[in-house]
């Protein structure tokens, strides 16, 4: 399918309750090979709780967004402190019903960067299944997170939110370093060649491939 670079208000982003949108976009998803049994895992949970599976209640797991953060020079990532993991993450969160999961990732990011104008990548680049525990009544459960691409606008100032303890850029090189997780670098491998682009006078952004 042709990359997409969709902004919040765009109806493509529309929120959806149908599972059919989230599972369209987890089989559009581009990832990488040794993801294949993690999306194929997702598909059949899907298949299992329908609708359901967007909910934060739902047990095994339920779907998440994310975004890799992008600086509009497509030379920098935004990494957030999370609050309750004392981890740097990307941004990200719970679906809360809704399949539009683009849209989910871009809000999120949104939301947790409080920069304004972020653009959001059609299709997913990254599919990853992880347990998590936030010490509730549903314990340990697994996030299905789908992750996207999402850039900033030139000039963009991060603000945060009370989800992070701190908000700090740094380059694809830098990266490795700043992160404990493979999830992540998998995901920046994925992103990174979606990542040259220029923004024209009228906020399109014109995208090429990195080699």
């Amino acid at each position: 399918m042709t990359a997409l670079w969709l902004s919040s208000g765009d109806p493509r982003l529309s929120s959806s309750r149908d599972p059919e949108v989230s599972r369209r976009s987890l089989e559009e998803a581009v990832i990488d090979p040794a993801q294949e049994a993690d999306r194929a895992r997702v598909l059949e949970l899907l298949e299992a709780h329908g609708a359901a599976l967007a909910d934060r209640t739902t047990a095994p797991g339920h779907l998440t967004g994310s975004a890799l953060v992008v600086d509009s020079d497509g030379e920098r990532v935004l990494l957030m402190l999370h609050a309750k993991l004392r981890r740097w993450l990307q941004p990200g969160g719970h679906a809360d019903g809704d399949h539009r999961l683009a849209g989910v990732a871009l809000r999120e990011a949104t939301e947790e960067t409080g920069i304004a104008g972020l653009r959001v990548l059609v299709p997913a680049v990254d599919v990853d299944i992880h347990p998590v525990d936030h010490r509730d009544a549903l314990g340990e459960h697994l996030h299905l997170d789908v992750r996207f691409v999402v850039v900033a606008p030139p000039g963009a100032v991060e603000v945060g939110n009370h989800e992070s303890l701190g908000l700090r850029w740094v380059t694809w090189d830098e990266l490795p370093d700043a992160v404990d997780e493979e999830g992540i670098l998998r995901l920046a491998r994925s992103a990174h060649p979606f990542c040259s682009f220029d923004h024209t006078d009228d906020g399109v952004i014109e995208r090429t491939e990195r080699g």
